[in-house]
């Protein structure tokens, strides 16, 4: 199965804007985290027209569950090119299952300083396997998905998310 990435693309850039303007906020710092997450990041960016430059996280070394996921990592290093002192952000991910991902950003994120706030948009939110208390402001899409099934995203370009069954 595949969903139609730009429909969930352009829905999010409404509620971001929306969110936007409704809290003031005219030039938000907006940060991806590698690799899917800046690929979204890359698309939201380009269609909010954000003047400041968009940064990205690797998340790998601040991960809890490295050692339980087997991970072999691929390090690429973080880039975030300003300040992120008191300065709303827009924290964007591919996928948010667990929240392992996000929390492990969010650390590696306050290692540069104190945001002012952080919003979470996400393209797609699993509504099961949520490890800790975190949830997204923005989402293109929910999705219910069954213990044997996976949401991944493909890229850089086209974008094209896919709903795969695992194997155990």
């Amino acid at each position: 199965m595949t969903l139609e990435v730009e429909d969930l693309l352009a829905g999010m850039r409404r509620e971001l804007q929306g969110w936007l303007e409704a809290e003031g906020v005219r030039d938000p710092l907006m940060i991806g985290i590698h690799t899917g997450g800046v690929w979204v990041a890359e698309a939201l960016h380009r269609r909010l027209g954000l003047e400041s430059p968009l940064g990205a996280l690797d998340i790998t070394f601040y991960r809890d569950d490295f050692t339980h996921v087997g991970l072999n990592p691929q390090v690429r290093p973080s880039s975030l090119p300003f300040d992120v002192e008191g300065r709303p952000i827009v924290l964007v991910d591919d996928v948010l299952y667990t929240g392992r991902t996000i929390r492990a950003a969010l650390n590696e994120i306050f290692d540069y300083g104190r945001p002012e706030r952080v919003l979470l948009a996400v393209l797609v939110e699993r509504s099961r396997g949520r490890e800790l208390p975190i949830r997204a402001d923005v989402a293109g899409t929910r999705m219910d998905l069954g213990p044997h099934e996976r949401v991944k995203l493909r890229g850089p370009e086209p974008l094209e998310l896919q709903i795969q069954q695992t194997v155990d």
